[in-house]
């Protein structure tokens, strides 16, 4: 069923990482950085719901396999344009990341051997290509602790936080300048990013315009516009 609050977080996750993107064409706009430290965690917010949505232990379904396919289909479709974007980078685009989350929130939401393996196998992957992974193993950790924390709620939140926290540090600057207030900053949004996930999420009584399957061609197609504006 259509959930406006998940929307929200959709909306909300798109505008974020647009304004991140958009340092391409003003590379002096630090802000905006800072305002697209939002994106990564209400992505995985989403993910999180979505799996959650699921009777757990009906794994293999219509639906399950249409969103990993998409998932998968879109993970191709982006890295050329994201390498086309930035020719310099050092990481896959942020999709093989969320595809890695997507597997290991499915084992830690079905009771099911064969998910706990999909799951396992999604983990050593995210450990032994951290390095390449945008955000790193504490990014592919997240949608899992999202929805472990929604699970658990109390002091399950801070589990998410400091994986928000940690994905983002994988940025070797941000890593090595761990005092300085732009760091400090970029954290605290960060961390914000939890608190507004969850705000959005309970706003089910608002109009907002549904995100469909649209949404995955998003991704390609900003990073795509961005460049063709650079």
């Amino acid at each position: 069923m259509r959930s406006a609050g998940l929307d929200l977080v959709k909306w909300m996750a798109m505008l974020t990482m647009v304004a991140d993107h958009l340092r391409f064409l003003w590379p002096e706009a630090d802000g905006l950085f800072v305002l697209g430290r939002l994106a990564f965690p209400l992505f995985c917010l989403a993910i999180a719901v979505n799996v959650g949505r699921v009777r757990a232990g009906a794994l293999y379904t219509r639906g399950n396999v249409r969103y990993l396919g998409l998932m998968l289909l879109f993970t191709l479709l982006s890295e050329p344009a994201y390498r086309w974007l930035d020719s310099g980078v050092q990481t896959f685009s942020v999709m093989p990341t969320l595809v890695l989350g997507l597997v290991i929130a499915w084992a830690v939401h079905h009771p099911l051997l064969s998910a706990r393996v999909l799951g396992f196998a999604g983990l050593l992957v995210g450990w032994g290509f951290s390095e390449q992974l945008m955000y790193g193993l504490p990014g592919v950790l997240l949608p899992a602790a999202w929805l472990m924390a929604r699970r658990l709620r109390g002091v399950a939140w801070l589990l998410p936080c400091l994986l928000a926290m940690g994905g983002n540090l994988t940025n070797s600057w941000l890593l090595g300048h761990l005092l300085a207030p732009f760091t400090l900053l970029t954290l605290m949004a960060t961390a914000l990013a939890i608190p507004v996930g969850m705000l959005l999420l309970r706003h089910d009584d608002w109009r907002v315009p549904a995100v469909g399957r649209w949404g995955y061609l998003f991704y390609p197609v900003h990073l795509l516009v961005i460049k063709v504006l650079a």
